[in-house]
């Protein structure tokens, strides 16, 4: 499987700034990731921003033996084709998009995304808002074809930041749905009480990192105070 997972991550953060190198279970918020993902860690890449002239996330990826690439800040989707061509992506490469404030993600949901893609017909798989899963689980799954023609012909900000509005425009697009309606959690790091939240969680989980998804919605329906600690910031989001 020629498969490369392409983490984003960067430093500056109007809401939350260093929010990936905030202290989580005595490290940081995206070693935690990491962890959870390290089934992939092959074929993990962090895309980093040139945001940050102290180089913080590029020593955690070298602390892990993470591969990683440093590109523009505003134009992400430049930086992940740049970041897939400098590590051999062809027209067989599939690419897997993660951000890297999810320090939950599933790699159970990541793979059966992948399966998806592989086994379905759409150019364009996601498990991300709306599948039923919790915010904090998403990933995309398409072609490096699809991102190669994404990056020579998309052009609107909007597009080049936000890596695959151009590619799911111009693919047949398939969700990976979830078995029940989880997405009352909000699971994601943007601002303060989320951090809060996932501290409170990840004590609940005792810290550990290899625990299931189905363990995982289990221990937030034993303890609903976890997540009712960041459910404002999601109403918030759509209070006008």
């Amino acid at each position: 499987m020629d498969l490369q997972i392409i983490i984003q991550a960067r430093i500056t953060s109007a809401r939350l700034p260093a929010k990936v190198l905030l202290p989580l279970c005595g490290c940081s918020v995206l070693e935690i990731m990491l962890k959870r993902l390290q089934k992939f860690q092959d074929s993990i890449i962090v895309a980093i921003a040139d945001d940050d002239p102290k180089h913080r996330i590029k020593k955690i990826c070298k602390k892990l033996n993470v591969k990683y690439f440093e590109g523009d800040m505003q134009n992400v989707l430049l930086r992940y084709y740049n970041a897939a061509v400098h590590f051999g992506a062809n027209d067989k490469t599939v690419i897997v998009r993660c951000t890297s404030d999810c320090p939950l993600i599933d790699p159970g949901i990541v793979q059966r995304a992948i399966r998806l893609f592989y086994t379905g017909k759409a150019g364009y798989v996601c498990a991300c808002t709306g599948s039923g899963f919790p915010r904090g689980m998403d990933s995309e799954v398409f072609s490096f074809s699809s991102l190669k023609d994404a990056c020579l012909n998309a052009s609107s900000d909007y597009d080049l930041e936000h890596v695959t509005p151009y590619i799911r425009a111009h693919a047949a697009t398939a969700t990976l749905n979830n078995r029940y309606n989880h997405s009352k959690y909000r699971l994601t790091l943007d601002e303060e009480d989320d951090y809060k939240a996932i501290v409170s969680i990840y004590e609940k989980l005792e810290c550990k990192t290899d625990f299931s998804y189905e363990y995982l919605i289990d221990t937030l329906e034993k303890f609903p105070h976890l997540y009712e600690m960041n459910k404002h910031v999601e109403q918030k989001k759509y209070h006008h």
